[in-house]
């Protein structure tokens, strides 16, 4: 019963996943019109529905919202620079805030139901501890040998995970603030600044170089 119960939410998940992949790409499609005088309202209203979506779309992993700010760029270029900037850092830290609400016990439930009983040894382990004995015994039970130094230096490590590519894999950057927020490893005031840092240079690429940029 258990595990078909987790087979289920699994399933949620997915359709979720799916959804939001259908949404984002919907917008971002709607977003490719021509702006005039005459619609000029029409695209005040876009912009606002798009940053909004942007925004709630990002902050669910495995989602790539990022086309919504792409899109954005693309089609107003340096003054929407700030905006998707704003709205970046917002969807990452709405995803950080749920990571940080889910129960462990949860996740340990979760992770058992999927069969991974090493990974609920060591969520079980780690559950009654505070955030620095946490982090050494994340440490000192590592499986590969760089691992402790991500976690001593895990702002700089989450600051570089956020802007490679292909991190969608690993869930794409809702994914990874749910984990840092899942974690209990990151405080909220340096998980913004660190956000806030990462997410940066391609606003201010296309703020002070404009939207050709992307085309680079």
């Amino acid at each position: 019963m258990f595990r078909w119960q987790t087979i289920a939410k699994f399933a949620l998940l997915v359709c979720l996943i799916v959804i939001g992949n259908y949404l984002t790409h919907a917008v971002a499609t709607a977003l490719d019109f021509d702006i005039r005088p005459t619609n000029e309202e029409v695209v005040h209203r876009s912009i606002l529905v798009a940053a909004t979506v942007y925004t709630l779309l990002l902050a669910i992993p495995f989602v790539p919202g990022a086309e919504i700010g792409i899109a954005l760029f693309a089609m107003l270029g340096p003054p929407i620079a700030f905006l998707v900037y704003v709205c970046t850092v917002a969807g990452l830290t709405i995803s950080f805030l749920v990571g940080r609400l889910i129960p462990l016990n949860l996740l340990i439930e979760f992770v058992e139901g999927l069969g991974l009983a090493k990974t609920s040894a060591l969520l079980k382990s780690i559950e009654p501890l505070d955030g620095q004995q946490r982090l050494q015994a994340l440490a000192k039970n590592a499986p590969v040998r760089f691992l402790p130094l991500m976690l001593k230096y895990r702002y700089f490590a989450l600051a570089v995970i956020l802007n490679i590519p292909g991190n969608f894999m690993i869930g794409g950057g809702g994914g990874i603030a749910l984990l840092a927020g899942v974690s209990r490893l990151f405080s909220l005031p340096l998980f913004l600044i660190t956000v806030a840092v990462a997410v940066s240079p391609v606003p201010l690429a296309v703020f002070f170089l404009g939207k050709e940029i992307l085309a680079r």
